[in-house]
């Protein structure tokens, strides 16, 4: 069921929106603009309604802001306001507002317009969510990650909570496709990326292929060591799918994994992580790669053999 957040500091209009609605979808109603911003990013929804007329912080301010976010920026917002001027109408549309609906609102004009901007969204979605996936393997791709990865690092430092970031690597991938071929070497690469994606279970997990042979994902919740043990499961894993190698290389496909685990802070970013992981991916081939070596954020390093 699709999720509508209604931001409105009148209990009675809020109510009244919600009984129009939940019969359709899981609505969620908040009173006040601070609580609806908060809201507005920790939930997944497919459409916001805003209030134009309320203390503290007005609608248009308010739908400045969920345009900042990069949570929100993209949720289609419809402004509920009792002004019925030209002006007020122009500004919200010119602010980003998808539509405009004046109280109290008739039920069947509510109905069909929610509708309406709902299913735009979903077509917008499964779009983006196409140019966003790998063709090769199914999992993400790099575009999607960059995307993604800034929302979840905000949100992680928000919360105060840990954030893993790690890099993979098939090891000696060109002796690879120089002995069997590219075909062979895709299949390989589509393998790896299954067996790994498969491993990450959890809505907080996330995994992408980065380019070429080249894997990253992200999670969030875990400390150092948990997520360090998580990684050598699934190396070990892609090592037990045994897949034939350059003999003179190694009896088995095999990856190296490189990450650090850190409780964000307002003042790092997520690209200097991501950085610090690849260079515990290059330690992990120079240490003689199928191994795993991660960083706590005390700076300590944990080697897998």
């Amino acid at each position: 069921m699709e999720k509508i957040l209604i931001i409105d500091d009148s209990l009675v209009q809020a109510a009244h929106l919600k009984n129009i609605l939940s019969e359709d979808y899981d609505v969620t109603t908040v009173q006040t603009p601070k609580d609806g911003l908060a809201q507005a990013a920790a939930g997944d929804y497919s459409l916001i309604m805003l209030d134009v007329v309320m203390p503290e912080m007005n609608g248009f301010t308010l739908l400045k802001k969920l345009q900042e976010e990069i949570a929100t920026r993209h949720v289609p917002v419809i402004l509920i306001t009792s002004l019925s001027d030209i002006e007020s109408e122009e500004r919200g549309l010119t602010l980003g507002a998808v539509d405009y609906i004046n109280k109290p609102g008739h039920p069947l004009i509510v109905k069909a317009r929610v509708n309406t901007h709902i299913k735009l969204y979903q077509y917008r979605k499964q779009v983006e969510y196409q140019s966003m996936t790998d063709q090769l393997t199914g999992v993400a791709n790099r575009r999607r990650h960059d995307r993604y990865s800034l929302i979840k690092w905000q949100e992680a430092t928000r919360l105060q909570i840990p954030f893993s970031v790690c890099m993979f690597d098939i090891d000696k991938f060109k002796v690879y496709n120089d002995t069997f071929g590219h075909p062979a070497g895709d299949k390989v690469i589509a393998s790896v990326a299954s067996t790994a994606a498969s491993h990450m279970r959890r809505t907080t997990d996330f995994f992408a292929r980065y380019g070429g042979e080249e894997f990253v994902a992200f999670m969030t919740g875990d400390d150092a060591d948990k997520a360090f043990q998580h990684l050598t499961v699934i190396r070990q894993a892609v090592e037990d799918l045994h897949i034939p190698h350059n003999p003179n290389i190694s009896p088995w496909v095999t990856i190296s994994i490189g990450g650090i685990t850190t409780i964000p802070k307002p003042e790092t970013s997520y690209q200097t992580y991501l950085k610090m992981a690849d260079a515990m991916l290059y330690d992990a081939k120079r240490l003689g790669r199928n191994r795993v070596v991660w960083m706590d954020e005390k700076i300590h390093q944990r080697l897998e053999k």
